[in-house]
């Protein structure tokens, strides 16, 4: 349920920008929910430094877990799921994602103060949750033909802190998926176009922008913050997936030491990215990258 076009390949705000620079020594972190056969980390970390990500048990069954800035790991699951996604913690510390039911029907979920609250895109057959501001609007995606959302096509979508819907794609495509809404209401997501290329869009005041990775062959904005930076994934001809980071116009591509393919999926205001990685045995972990 975490922002499909990219995870496929790893798991079996800025316009027309040309600059590209390689990532300089950062500090990496590796998380390993203990005993788990995967990790990943899915969105954040919020203001706190506490993210929120997937892990796979032993039994092949796929639980939520939050991470504080101090590793310390806490998990759940809303009730009846079989498979939990939290894809973002906001600065109140509200959680959002996605979860299959024992009916095989993804929902969103919002896990507030201890309580969880189902969200349903209208008519959708699924529906899956991706970030949550400071004021209570929503992303999400609404999954128009399967109702695990394992397979689009997708339509990205906003929710209202009143309650009202909002679907939309790019013009062109009819496959997308919102992945983040910052305080400024800025809303980051990725589109498939009529060629099946997948570009990174921006919209703002009813406006989108395209974005695209300088020279590679798909990009998935799936993480941004106030300050207009944006994470996510890029492939080149290889179909191999990486990080990448847009910050003042500069494209920087990197992935975590030892990986052989990864996924940036958040931001903060400080500018610590999480994400996941696989390494060189196959093994999937999520990681923190500090500035």
């Amino acid at each position: 349920m975490r922002k499909l076009f990219r995870s496929v390949a790893i798991c079996a705000i800025g316009a027309g920008l040309s600059a590209f620079s390689l990532a300089a020594a950062q500090t990496y972190t590796t998380v390993d929910y203990p005993g788990a056969t995967s990790t990943t980390l899915n969105g954040g970390p919020n203001v706190e430094g506490t993210s929120v990500g997937s892990y796979t048990d032993s039994a092949g069954l796929t639980h939520g877990f939050t991470r504080t800035a101090a590793g310390r790991m806490n998990a759940f699951d809303p009730p009846n799921s079989t498979a939990t996604t939290p894809n973002f913690i906001n600065a109140q510390g509200t959680i959002v994602g996605g979860y299959v039911d024992g009916t095989g029907v993804s929902h969103g979920f919002v896990l507030k103060n201890g309580h969880y609250r189902n969200v349903d895109f209208p008519g959708a057959p699924g529906t899956a949750l991706t970030s949550i501001n400071e004021w209570g609007e929503i992303t999400g995606f609404a999954c128009n033909t399967d109702p695990t959302c394992a397979t689009g096509p997708f339509e990205s979508f906003t929710l209202s802190p009143w309650g009202s819907f909002n679907g939309f794609n790019p013009l062109g495509s009819n496959n997308s998926q919102a992945t983040v809404v910052t305080d400024l209401g800025v809303v980051v997501g990725a589109f498939e176009d009529s060629s099946d290329n997948v570009h990174g869009y921006v919209l703002f005041n009813h406006r989108f922008v395209t974005i695209d990775d300088p020279g590679t062959a798909f990009t998935f904005a799936g993480g941004g913050n106030l300050q207009g930076d944006i994470v996510g994934e890029y492939r080149n001809s290889d179909g191999v997936p990486h990080s990448f980071l847009l910050k003042n116009g500069h494209w920087t591509n990197f992935d975590p030491p030892g990986a052989t393919a990864s996924d940036a999926t958040g931001i903060n205001v400080q500018g610590t990215i999480v994400g996941l990685f696989s390494d060189a045995s196959g093994a999937i972990h999520g990681f923190v990258r500090r500035p």
